[in-house]
């Protein structure tokens, strides 16, 4: 077997390339799986060929074993005329020679409008870095093999760390391959408001709730934003419990994200917590400062701009809390650049950006910072909040700035009014009380005004 261990090692890149042509596999699918795989050794008494898995890959060991195990051996009887077996095992094993041998295992129409998938979020627009490599592995390997591996997948991570991107990004994958797939993707607000419809208008009726059930449990791939959201709901739990066993049961693939891990979610039912640890937990952190830059510099790439690096690492070293918060500085930088008209200078870059890098001082929490924070949690415009606008969608932000400018500053109730374009102080204390009351009950808005806090003020 000398010769044949001579040539794999001599041709394991195009080994490796040969493996990708013959079965198509996408570039992120490659670049995942393929690539970082070693060439370690032959058994010569088994003719068993040792592949090598990096030891910080050590999740996903059984899949590339279930998934790419026969590829490699077709591929390599072939070139070299000589049946064998593939054993992969991970790299820091190699030396005691342990073996861990895997067994394989194996509506609404399927387009992207049902879906209800945002086409910005896609695997190739997903930044990998060390923060959040392990997420990112688990969730291609749940888009290759809907319902076979790491079902439920479970994403958690703090605000504006790319926790929805890649739920979007498995929707696309999967859809990609086969369209004809029943996904369906909301939030966990969406589905309570549903249920919450279905009760109302359904007294009597019960077809109404047999439609929410038949929209739910007949997808093949359910991704759910923010489950967090569902606690305090007792009738959102219930129904979300059926759900959940529904689709696990006929092996139907459920993708959860969350600020926490579900052992945190303590106040949310045990058996729902129990069940969200079934398959795969996987955490984001906030990203290192290369992961920073790769990530400004490709967003840069897909709005085809040219930015000077200087810029990149001016943004790269000042915000460093989340990805959102980043592309938020990039795009007020290119915004400035497109109404200006002009080159953009550091001295330029630094005034645009100044209500967001505070030259790392102690940010000073201040109404208009408030104002700008909680409108970008909303999704709404600041001016929009300080209007008289009386329309649904700016009643609560607004509250909740009011809410939040007495607890986290000085300013009177007279002061709040005046910012936010209100004659009568009462408005404010309306407000405030409104907000202080609803979290006595309100698991959701809680949250929501924890993660805010956290932006403002973070620890």
């Amino acid at each position: 077997m000398s010769n044949i261990r001579s040539f794999i090692s001599d041709n394991w890149e195009n080994i490796k390339n040969t493996v990708r042509n013959e079965y198509e596999l996408s570039d992120v699918s490659y670049y995942t799986w393929i690539e970082p795989l070693i060439f370690h050794d032959i058994n010569d008494e088994n003719k068993e060929i040792i592949i090598l898995i990096p030891s910080d890959q050590y999740h996903t060991l059984k899949y590339v074993t279930s998934k790419y195990a026969l590829f490699f051996k077709v591929t390599i009887t072939e070139l070299t005329e000589t049946d064998c077996d593939i054993i992969f095992i991970l790299e820091k094993d190699k030396e005691q020679g342990e073996r861990k041998i895997i067994n394989d295992g194996i509506v609404y129409s399927g387009n992207y409008e049902s879906a209800n998938l945002n086409s910005k979020y896609l695997f190739d627009s997903f930044v990998v870095g060390n923060n959040n490599r392990f997420a990112h592995s688990a969730a291609l390997a749940v888009a290759e093999s809907p319902g076979l591996v790491y079902n439920p997948l479970y994403i958690y991570s703090g605000s504006g760390m790319g926790k929805t991107h890649l739920i979007h990004a498995i929707g696309h994958f999967i859809l990609n391959n086969n369209p004809k797939t029943k996904i369906l993707y909301t939030t966990s607000e969406d589905f309570t408001n549903e249920v919450i419809t279905a009760i109302r208008i359904g007294r009597g009726d019960p077809s109404i709730m047999a439609e929410l059930r038949e929209k739910y449990r007949t997808v093949d791939v359910l991704l759910l934003d923010d489950i967090q959201f569902i606690i305090g709901k007792e009738s959102t739990q219930e129904e979300f419990f059926h759900t959940f066993n529904a689709l696990h049961m006929n092996e139907k693939q459920i993708i959860l994200t969350s600020d926490k891990p579900p052992k945190d979610l303590e106040t949310l039912e045990e058996r729902l917590r129990s069940r969200f640890s079934w398959g795969l937990i996987a955490d984001m952190q906030a990203p290192d400062y290369e992961t920073r830059m790769a990530i400004l510099q490709r967003n840069a790439e897909i709005q085809n701009k040219k930015i000077n690096e200087q810029v990149f690492d001016y943004i790269a070293k000042n915000v460093t809390s989340n990805v959102r918060e980043l592309e938020s500085a990039l795009n007020k930088v290119l915004a400035f650049s497109k109404i200006e008209n002009q080159e953009l200078n550091m001295q330029d870059i630094e005034e645009t950006l100044k209500d967001i890098i505070y030259n790392n001082e102690k940010k000073e929490i201040t109404p208009k910072l408030i104002i700008n924070i909680v409108a970008e949690h909303y999704n709404v415009d600041p001016a929009d909040i300080t209007s008289k606008k009386r329309n649904q969608e700016f009643a609560q932000p607004r509250h909740v700035v009011m809410y939040l400018c007495r607890q986290l500053t000085d300013y009177p109730y007279n002061q709040i009014a005046k910012i936010l374009g209100k004659k009568d102080h009462s408005t404010v204390i309306h407000g405030y009380d409104k907000i202080k009351n609803d979290l006595l009950e309100n698991e959701e808005l809680k949250n929501k005004i924890d993660v805010i806090m956290k932006v403002i003020s973070p620890k």
